[in-house]
């Protein structure tokens, strides 16, 4: 295939190589002169590898704007998305927080886009650059014509290792736009690897990214919080701790714990969280992590509170479930007790059923108005339980569900808590 690379920097220079190595012809332009001049001159001014074995022999043709769009089938986009050097963590952090820089990707994406309309030829466009979720619908498509096909996939590489990475992905990341778009991009994708395709909507795909770097980067500044106490505890040592964590494979180092729901629970976490937060503040921390864990799980559980008492009016508030995980009966550290203690505090009455706990349905749904048709009744589901997928919910009722397991109950509606998808 013939494929465009609209951006020749470090990103899109390494990533054309490596399409060129898997027997694609690349076409490419770069508004920076100095930038074409060194691919002309075989050199590059940063460290990246492979890029000195592929740059030597590559055959890459570097247009105008208009013979790339000509040349191309797909037109690849990494035009950057920079901050201010003050935004870049090599200072204090400001005081004002701003959103990414996107006059470099507009300005080339119109370019682009007026060159496409010019060739009269629908052409598939695949946007790398990362932003904020929304950005492509509401800021960057506008500026498009009905000829340019979009495509959101943002890489997941780090500088230094870019060709590596583009060749060898965990996954290839979809926000698709068209389908068609994204089905030539991923016929494409099947001739450089054979790593799966997560397809989904351009605000997820916008939303992934970003959260995949963040990711990192709490993993980073919770090992150094680590890193930080070892060098005041005596007798211990940093690489021992985290040597052990990195065995842990089934819970840490997996995809366990990583599906939107309640807070963190259990006879142990919450505990041991405010018992490092008391050692954090015994050591002289640089900061608490610790409390910072504790104080999101209180927040997220105050809106919660405010969301059931937001679509309770003229409503009884139930919560089913108190336990703190499913199909047990232990209550310790529940997030669905602590939601019931912060609703109560805002002068709310909430009745409260776990049928691991309590007594079953049939002594309780006339006690809790349950059988009452004339009753209305706003639900949370304070623990995913199984059984209340089978649960006898009256009619009229609003079912709140932030674990998203409840679908399409007759005469009800559900909130399904994260899920927003535009239908």
């Amino acid at each position: 295939m013939n494929i465009g690379f609209l951006g020749l920097g470090k990103l899109g220079l390494p990533v054309s190589l490596a399409v060129e190595n898997k027997g694609h012809k690349i076409f490419g332009y770069d508004i920076s002169k100095q930038t074409l001049e060194d691919i002309r001159n075989r050199k590059i001014r940063y460290r990246e590898e492979w890029v000195d074995k592929y740059l030597p022999s590559t055959k890459l043709e570097i247009n105008d704007i208009d013979q790339l769009v000509k040349n191309s089938e797909i037109i690849f986009v990494p035009i950057q998305t920079p901050h201010d050097p003050e935004y870049e963590g090599v200072t204090r952090i400001p005081q004002k927080r701003i959103d990414f820089d996107y006059s470099y990707l507009k300005s080339g994406l119109k370019d682009l886009s007026h060159a496409i309309e010019k060739n009269n030829e629908d052409k598939v466009v695949i946007i790398i650059s990362t932003v904020l979720p929304g950005t492509i619908r509401n800021e960057i498509k506008p500026l498009l014509g009905k000829h340019t096909k979009l495509c959101y996939n943002p890489f997941f590489i780090a500088m230094g290792s870019t060709i590596r990475d583009f060749l060898y992905p965990e996954f290839i990341l979809f926000g698709v736009d068209d389908e068609n778009a994204a089905a030539k991009a991923q016929n494409f994708y099947k001739t450089i690897c054979d790593s799966p395709f997560y397809k989904t909507t351009i605000e997820n795909a916008e939303l992934i990214k970003v959260s995949y770097n963040t990711m990192i980067s709490t993993k980073i500044s919770f090992v150094n919080t680590i890193m930080e106490a070892c060098h005041k505890l005596p007798n211990t040592n940093v690489d021992d701790v985290t040597n052990a964590l990195k065995m842990a494979n089934r819970r840490l180092i997996s995809d366990a714990y990583l599906s939107g729901g309640m807070g963190d629970g259990g006879g142990c976490h919450p505990r041991d969280n405010i018992a490092l937060s008391h050692l954090s503040q015994k050591l002289s921390l640089s900061y608490d992590w610790f409390d910072s864990i504790m104080m999101q799980r209180e927040k997220q559980s105050d809106w919660l509170a405010n969301l059931v008492i937001d679509n309770s009016k003229d409503r009884q508030i139930n919560i089913l479930g108190k336990t703190f995980k499913p199909e047990t009966n232990l209550l310790l550290g529940s997030p669905s007790i602590l939601l019931k203690n912060l609703i109560e505090e805002k002068k709310y009455k909430v009745f409260a059923w776990d049928p691991y706990v309590d007594e079953p349905y049939e002594k309780v749904s006339a006690k809790m108005n349950w059988i009452d048709d004339k009753i209305k009744h706003t639900f949370f589901i304070g623990t995913k339980h199984p059984d209340f997928i089978k649960f006898k919910f009256p009619r009229n009722s609003i079912i709140i569900d932030p674990f998203r397991y409840l679908y399409n109950i007759k005469g009800c509606e559900i909130i399904r808590i994260g899920d927003n998808t535009i239908k």
